[in-house]
């Protein structure tokens, strides 16, 4: 079946060496804009297997659903419903990046070369402009509402790592480098692909472009501000007048019914994830939650995921689940809750005055009484912001579990 994808894309290659030669790939996806989304990707031979990761700063994605017939591969990525299919020629592979889970067809065709170890230019021209350091943005999306964030960078000469952080999440691990003055950062995480630009318009401003994916784009200003603050994000999301609980029943990932006023939940504190198997956010908070959870169940913890996925069928939203259940060690309940729209996901939850972001996050003390709700996810890629939240989080659950 994947093979009929790249009969448009790779016709003209002539295999002589069809296997994923170990070492890094520099790979460009191509944004129907004409700029290219680059990554690196690692291959290495392990227990007999080849096995990949995606590189992105101090990120590595291990990718090891790898399926070969002939001259095509199929890379399954990681937690998400998404695939690289590609020919191997030797030292270069063509092909096409593909989501399976959005409602119109998404494809992405891509290059990767063999051998090369910078995400943009090999030696780019000295940098003659300082980006480090915290930046108010401005984001503009061709139709919609301009958004605030906040741009954190670092440089080491060429080389530059950074994130943009909003009220609702982060951009997590993103890399590259400033030429001259002129910088460029990207990621991939198996699902979203990103391309940041800017340059500066003097020493406190700047001008910038962000390409996403297939076709997405958005311009960007942003002024150097080191006091830039984000909104309290466990004041954004809260219950409506008259309510103090939450009540819900949705099937787990076998089809059974599950409802938060089970006797396994009573007395008990239990934590509320609103998630996707589709949101790169929500796969860093369940990495925090899934090992927090092995540790402190025994002290009268559970943790409830609710699954809003791409698709309104069970049949397809439960397996996207398992897999990213199976893929970060999730040892708590996953409920398939409903579709991935936030009004949608208000209605199954009325008690919230709407749903913001996945993830949201909902403390519930052992006396059934919703205590706190953190809306969104500053992950491990912005530092001190994810830093903060730990703290913050487990001082909440300590004061939490140590009620009677």
């Amino acid at each position: 079946m994947f093979l009929a994808l790249l009969v448009t894309s790779c016709t003209s290659m002539t295999s002589t060496d069809n296997t994923i030669k170990p070492g890094n790939w520099r790979v460009a996806l191509q944004h129907a804009e004409g700029k290219e989304i680059t990554f690196i990707m690692e291959a290495e031979e392990k227990n007999g297997k080849t096995v990949l990761h995606l590189v992105n700063g101090e990120e590595r994605i291990l990718v090891d659903d790898i399926q070969q017939e002939g001259d095509s591969i199929k890379i399954g990525l990681h937690i998400f419903d998404a695939d690289l299919i590609a020919k191997i020629d030797g030292d270069k592979m063509a092909g096409r990046f593909v989501k399976n889970d959005t409602p119109e067809p998404y494809s992405v065709p891509f290059t990767a070369e063999h051998g090369k170890e910078n995400r943009f230019e090999a030696s780019p021209a000295p940098a003659t402009f300082d980006f480090g350091g915290r930046w108010e943005v401005m984001f503009t999306p061709r139709d919609g509402k301009p958004y605030k964030a906040i741009g954190e960078f670092k440089q080491d000469g060429n080389y530059a790592t950074g994130t943009f952080l909003m009220d609702l999440g982060d951009y997590r691990y993103l890399e590259g480098q400033v030429a001259g003055n002129e910088l460029k950062l990207s990621t991939f995480d198996g699902n979203h692909a990103y391309l940041f630009t800017a340059t500066p318009d003097n020493d406190s401003t700047l001008t910038g472009h962000f390409y996403a994916g297939m076709k997405g784009y958005e311009s960007w200003t942003a002024k150097r501000n080191p006091d830039a603050k984000l909104a309290d994000a466990n004041s954004l999301t809260f219950l409506k007048p008259g309510y103090e609980t939450l009540s819900f029943t949705f099937p787990n990932l076998e089809g059974e019914q599950v409802s938060l006023s089970d006797d396994k939940y009573k007395g008990k504190v239990v934590i509320v994830q609103l998630l996707g198997s589709w949101c790169p956010n929500c796969m860093d908070e369940t990495n925090f939650l899934a090992p927090y959870y092995d540790k402190n169940k025994d002290r009268g913890l559970e943790i409830i995921g609710l699954g809003f996925e791409r698709s309104p069928e069970f049949e397809k939203a439960a397996p996207r689940l398992k897999k990213m259940q199976e893929r970060l060690n999730v040892n708590y309940d996953l409920l398939v809750a409903g579709t991935s729209d936030k009004e949608a996901a208000a209605k199954a939850l009325p008690a919230l005055n709407h749903v913001l972001s996945f993830p949201t996050t909902i403390f519930i003390g052992r006396d059934g009484k919703v205590r706190k709700i953190h809306t969104g996810f500053s992950g491990p890629g912005t530092g001190k912001y994810y830093e903060e939240f730990v703290a913050d989080f487990n001082k909440t659950m300590e004061e939490l579990l140590a009620e009677k």
